[in-house]
């Protein structure tokens, strides 16, 4: 079969629309820039090389390489870590420098890099912690699920610890004031599970989700310790009040409160700044859109009997 020859496909017109389409989007952004410099923006495909070397470091034996031997396991985990922490160094670089641009406050070369370097130093330093807090929610997959034979398959093929390392990982990286790469990492997880947790949600300990595809938790939802979902729960915003320009508003408390020991069972959707009270069960495809105190078992058809007080009762 014979070379195409470039010509057929109108290559000079195709490259100058593109050229004229992104200029039309700069401009208004104010991102045209006579000299075009390197890449600005971290890398999604960097990123996902970090945290294949991050998991493997937290779980060396299990996510690490598959000759790993338990002899040179502590060397395996330093020269992960620190070539992980390397890379990940340059990728909170481009963030800063963009995050500088945006507010059109650019600082000098080295100073960024030192709040770069403190940065990574402390993402870096919570690694312990993360690896503890990851222990229990393995174990907590391992004790709900009947059909878990082991830790083991537990760590290597639920989805939804899966996902919880990767927001453990970006949950730090969001608290330490890189939201973007926080965001990369949510939705890295995202696409490989089907779970999209907003890296600003705050998730406590032994965390289960079971099954997990369509699962949704919003950014400001908070979660207490030993709570179970299911699959295609959503933990979302009512309402989104725009501001004064008719922008929506950013940041506001908008999603549920989740409090210790509660299961929400597949398909329910609770919506707003609402209190589920500890020790509820919320049963499969209920809607709900007010809060609930400790001890309630919602059902559908609870909801439909008793629709004055939400379907309340004590299980």
């Amino acid at each position: 079969m014979s070379d195409t020859p470039a010509a057929h496909w109108n290559l000079d017109q195709i490259v100058s629309g593109l050229r004229a389409a992104r200029v039309d989007w700069r401009g208004p952004r104010g991102r045209l820039r006579e000299n075009a410099g390197d890449r600005e923006f971290p890398s999604q495909e960097s990123l996902r090389a970090i945290l294949r070397q991050l998991c493997g470091a937290l779980f060396p034996m299990r996510l690490g390489p598959i000759d790993l031997r338990a002899e040179v396991e502590d060397f395996y985990v330093g020269h992960t870590i620190g070539a992980a922490l390397d890379a990940l160094l340059h990728q909170v670089c481009l963030e800063l420098h963009h995050m500088g641009r945006l507010v059109g406050d650019v600082e000098p070369d080295e100073v960024l890099h030192t709040r770069a370097v403190q940065i990574v130093r402390q993402f870096g330093a919570a690694l312990p912690s993360v690896r503890r807090a990851l222990d229990l929610d393995v174990m907590a997959a391992y004790q709900g699920d009947p059909a878990a034979q082991s830790v083991d398959e537990v760590l290597l093929c639920y989805p939804g610890v899966s996902a919880m390392i990767h927001h453990r990982l970006a949950s730090v990286l969001y608290k330490l004031g890189v939201p973007m790469l926080a965001r990369i990492v949510a939705e890295i997880a995202h696409a490989d599970t089907g779970i999209d947790i907003h890296p600003g949600a705050t998730i406590g300990k032994s965390f289960f989700i079971d099954h997990g595809t369509g699962v949704v938790i919003g950014e400001t939802a908070i979660i207490g310790d030993r709570v179970r979902l299911y699959q295609m729960v959503t933990l979302g915003a009512k309402r989104f009040p725009p501001g004064e320009n008719g922008e929506l508003k950013k940041g506001l408390p908008r999603h549920p409160i989740i409090e210790d020991d509660v299961v929400i069972y597949s398909g329910a959707t609770i919506l707003g700044r609402v209190t589920i009270g500890h020790g509820s069960v919320i049963g499969g495809n209920v809607w709900l859109t007010r809060s609930v105190p400790p001890g309630s078992n919602v059902t559908q058809a609870s909801l439909v009997n008793n629709m004055p007080n939400c379907g309340l009762g004590n299980p």
